[in-house]
């Protein structure tokens, strides 16, 4: 009743903060999306599921990283496990692609792309894009597209802004933007470091350790005349995280330090050729690549790290758009990609592992009639290490009414097994000794360890180790867009993702030791669907009101048909006696919540002030099976749900300077066995200077 009460007394603070408002929080359906169609398109005749933030969003929610941002929108988890990553439509990370301005990041741990390393300084909108998009995309995009797309250059803006926090969290960030006859340069700077933070009382090592990240950008793109562009961009991103273990030796305690060092560098170079708005093509460039360091000594002890990888990205590509008509688009594209990883955790550092794929893509839009717009794309992936891949997709958008819209897509996705899964060789002595195989490489470490007599049993699973194969998907979209009037929208979209030969982790083996072993399997079938529902509302003149609700159901159709044929069994939470299971108790796939919500509330008014409130709410969610049968079943096999309450606000000093103030997790929920990434209460002020 408390934390209600509360919440209540920020609504009203929020309403009376503003007077005379615009609708800036507001997405509209006029807004200019790229990444669900490769070209730009219309929201409101895009006929799959796509939302954007905008820049004012992003600096008015106060969020620093790209994860800080994405955990505040509907149908996205965020996933502390090796990074904060995240699931779309309950597929991890590992199925969701991540482009910087249509161009792929690269330097995944476990398949999870840390999001915590980008920052959200010099972004001017975010365009999400839910559903297999692997036709446009190929691997990797299976369940969706999260596109950052950077500040224009040519603006002619310098802005400086400097953020404190709690944990000593400093953030600091230069923009530079200029025009000069044909040419237009953009530059940004941005550093950000903490002290890091321990949820537990007294306690010697941290929760989260101590980093510090930078990120430089630079971008110049030059007329060359009435139809020629040329241009090119340089990203580098680099992090430092301070390491420390304490371990017991002869009774005392000893500290150990490390490190973990990640550094990434690209570049993007174009041409581009654009006549009279009807063909378009463009010719890019990218590389780029990833370097990781980590090292962690024990002291007196066996064990620690020492992580060397190294991975390289190239890939050189052409798009063409044509437009036809005035009512038939059509748009065709080819490249091909050069991907090289080393790594000690892949046999050696000196080990060279590599992959090329070759592919093209199309796609056509019809308008069929006033009221009826169709989408067809098809793409080919011809990988080196797998057989052909063919990604068809088709949507159709149906104008029901003036205020109605219906949209309709199914599309084909893939991902093709990566190095990780394929060659990993692992052993971590500094916690457990368990160790990881890749699938090509498990059948032989296993008969090593057996012949060494380093085994102490293995598992009925030894038997299933074969080479991987791509995982695949199909995935329905079937939603509406009810725009009542200029102040209210309401949106529904209904999604299923039927996944086969989804790649999953389990035992194989455990060791004398005590260690286990582990390595890479294909599920035979899976599948998410649910239901997400989203509601705009100005009330009044100042106030704008967002709120999200997403329905989500994971499970693996070969425990379903199992539980339906009384074949799985379950023990007493209280007893500890066995019983058949039924469907209720299946909990699906873990990590994933059923229920997930946000509200927010934002008020601004002509001159500047704005306040937000923002409520973010996840019902719990399975961890870890307690009572033998490999599922989540039982209420102690689940973390509990959580909301949490973000606020801010913030003016504009004069016409140069700006201040904002907030708070994140205002009622300070932790949870430490399973959201050691959520530090509790923190506060942070935060000033932009314009020159």
């Amino acid at each position: 009743m408390r934390i209600l009460l509360q919440t209540l007394f920020l609504l009203m603070t929020t309403a009376a903060f503003a007077q005379q408002g615009n609708d800036s929080s507001r997405t509209s359906l006029d807004e200019v999306v790229v990444t669900a169609t490769r070209t730009p398109r219309s929201m409101g005749n895009v006929a799959i599921p796509v939302a954007v933030i905008s820049s004012k969003t992003l600096y008015q929610s106060g969020s620093l990283r790209l994860n800080d941002i994405l955990a505040e929108q509907t149908g996205i988890q965020v996933i502390d496990n090796f990074g904060k990553g995240i699931q779309v439509q309950g597929l991890s990370s590992e199925y969701t692609l991540i482009l910087i301005d249509g161009e792929p990041l690269i330097g995944r741990t476990a398949g999870v792309l840390d999001l915590s390393k980008v920052t959200v300084k010099n972004i001017r909108k975010i365009e999400i894009v839910k559903g297999p998009s692997s036709s446009l995309y190929g691997s990797e995009a299976m369940g969706g597209v999260i596109n950052i797309i950077t500040d224009r250059a040519g603006q002619n803006k310098t802005d400086l802004g400097l953020r404190y926090g709690r944990f000593n969290t400093v953030d600091g960030n230069l923009n530079f933007s200029r025009r000069f006859n044909k040419t237009d340069i953009a530059a940004s700077l941005n550093y950000n470091q903490s002290k890091g933070y321990s949820l537990k009382p007294n306690a010697v090592q941290k929760t989260v350790e101590p980093f510090r990240r930078s990120t430089q950008n630079l971008s110049i793109h030059q007329q060359l005349g009435e139809h020629w562009k040329a241009g090119a961009s340089f990203r580098a991103n680099s992090s430092h995280i301070d390491n420390t273990i304490f371990v017991q030796n002869l009774g005392s305690t000893i500290a150990s330090k490390g490190f973990e060092k990640n550094q990434e560098n690209n570049f993007t170079p174009y041409l581009q050729f654009n006549r009279e708005q009807k063909i378009k093509s463009t010719l890019r460039g990218y590389l780029t690549g990833f370097n990781a360091v980590q090292e962690l000594a024990v002291k007196n002890a066996t064990g620690g790290y020492d992580d060397r990888f190294k991975q390289l990205f190239a890939r050189v590509e052409n798009q063409t758009d044509w437009q036809m008509t005035a009512n038939a688009a059509f748009t065709a594209g080819a490249g091909i990609v050069r991907e090289t990883v080393r790594s000690n955790r892949y046999d050696s550092a000196s080990t060279l592992r590599m992959n090329t794929i070759a592919y093209f893509f199309t796609q056509h839009e019809q308008k069929i009639s006033a009221k009826l717009t169709m989408i067809g794309g098809l793409r080919f992936d011809a990988n080196q290490a797998y057989a052909s891949v063919w990604s068809p997709k088709i949507a159709l958008q149906y104008k029901a009414a003036e205020k109605l819209k219906l949209n309709l897509s199914y599309g084909r996705g893939f991902k093709a097994p990566d190095f990780r899964q394929l060659y990993l060789n692992f052993t971590n002595l500094a916690a457990g000794a368990y160790s990881v195989f890749g699938s090509e490489v498990a059948v032989g470490e296993i008969k090593r360890l057996s012949a060494a007599q380093l085994l102490d049993q293995t598992t009925a699973l030894v038997g299933s180790l074969s080479a991987l194969k791509p995982e695949v998907s199909g995935g329905l979209n079937a939603g509406l867009v009810y725009t009542m009037n200029a102040s209210s929208q309401f949106t529904a979209n209904i999604f299923r993702n039927d996944l086969k030969n989804m790649i999953v982790t389990d035992v194989i083996a455990f060791k004398k030791n005590g260690g286990q072993i582990y390595s890479y399997f294909n599920l035979n079938r899976a599948l998410t669907q649910g239901i997400e529902l989203g509601a705009q509302q100005k009330i009044g003149q100042w106030i704008q009101l967002n709120a999200g609700y997403q329905f989500l159901y994971a499970a693996d159709k070969e425990v379903l048909q199992s539980i339906k044929n009384g074949e799985v069994f379950q023990r007493s939470l209280t007893n500890g006696q066995a019983y058949r299971m039924s469907l209720s108790d299946y909990g699906g796939l873990p990590n994933r919540s059923r229920h997930s919500a946000n509200l927010k509330f934002n008020a601004e008014n002509t001159k500047g002030y704005f306040s937000t409130i923002r409520l973010i709410y996840r019902s719990r969610w399975g961890t870890s099976d307690l009572d033998g049968n490999g599922l989540i079943n039982r209420s102690d096999e689940y973390a509990k749900g959580n909301l949490q309450v973000n606020t801010s606000m913030g003016f504009p000093v004069n016409t140069h300077w700006k201040f904002m103030a907030g708070v994140d997790n205002l009622f300070n929920y932790k949870d430490i066995q399973f959201l050691p990434g959520n530090p509790g209460r923190t506060a942070y002020i935060d000033i932009q200077f314009i020159f």
